[in-house]
């Protein structure tokens, strides 16, 4: 599951107001961080944000997946990144409340 380079562009001009971001590729797709921190990324035309116990309800009230992929053995989750809702790609200030979230959160795994 490849991140489009066109989709990856745009997330990055969403998020510009965190300040300065770094992308890089991350297991096919990219990863986003801001001060060395992960705290996002890109599978494909999908965004994830980095998720606790304290956050993840709601992205699963709002009806999100964690991330996850095929292996020989079975399908894998990796629950600390869920999907994020697409409709906040539209607003602009929720989709900054929510990254900052992830940032929080990424920055206390650290």
């Amino acid at each position: 599951m490849t991140a489009s380079a066109q989709f990856v562009q745009y997330v990055a001009e969403l998020l510009e107001p965190l300040g300065p971001l770094r992308t890089g590729r991350f297991f096919g797709g990219v990863g986003i961080s801001r001060d060395a921190v992960q705290f996002a990324m890109v599978m494909g035309n999908s965004l994830y944000f980095a998720v606790d116990d304290s956050t993840r309800r709601k992205y699963e009230q709002a009806g999100m997946q964690a991330f996850s992929y095929s292996t020989k053995n079975g399908r894998v989750q990796v629950r600390k990144y869920f999907e994020l809702p697409p409709d906040l790609l539209d607003d602009p200030d929720q989709l900054r409340l929510w990254a900052q979230e992830a940032l929080g959160v990424a920055g206390r795994r650290k």
